[in-house]
Order: C-alpha cells, then structure tokens, then sequence
C-alpha cells in the first residue's frame, strides 16, 4: 500500500468544529504549528479523513489546504527558518 505524505492547515471559524478538526488531524498526523499537521496517509486514509473533516465543517465558514509533499518514503523537502523544529519521520509510526 502506497503512503504519501501531506501537509495539512486548517482555519476553522467556529471553536467546537476547530477542536473536532484538530482532533481527527492529530489522529492522522503529527503537528508542526499549531493548525498544520504533517500525515502519511495511504489514498484509503486520505479519503477517510477528507470524508471526516468534511462532515465536521461549515463548507461556507471553514477551509483545509491539502498539500502533497509526494511519496512517504521520499517526500519532498520540508524546511524551518527559525527556530528548528523536530520533522517526524517518514512512513508508519506506532505510537
């Protein structure tokens, strides 16, 4: 089964969505700012958590950016100006 990674931001309007929003993407990635996540999903679990995130937002109010950084075994390059920030690592984690 083929991973991909993505990073993921969302601007939720209303505080109860947000925090249904956040919790589903802290379910499926790790976060790097406070509303961007960064996920390895297979194409199953991409259309778990679209279908998800979906059904908890106000399409007229609310917003997700999806990007595909590409396979999670080689994703594209992710970098910090900053403060450094620990990137996880590709592929499946148990947590």
């Amino acid at each position: 089964m083929a991973r991909r990674r993505y990073l993921m931001a969302y601007d939720i309007a209303d505080p109860s969505r947000l925090r249904r929003v956040c919790n589903l993407m802290e379910d499926h990635g790790q976060r790097l700012q406070y509303s961007v996540f960064l996920c390895d999903l297979s194409l199953g679990e991409r259309a778990d958590l679209e279908t998800s995130v979906a059904e908890v937002m106000d399409l007229t109010e609310d917003s997700v950016v999806e990007i595909d950084l590409g396979p999670a075994n080689r994703p594209a390059a992710v970098r910090c100006l900053g403060r450094p920030r620990a990137l996880p690592e590709s592929g499946p984690q148990i947590v």
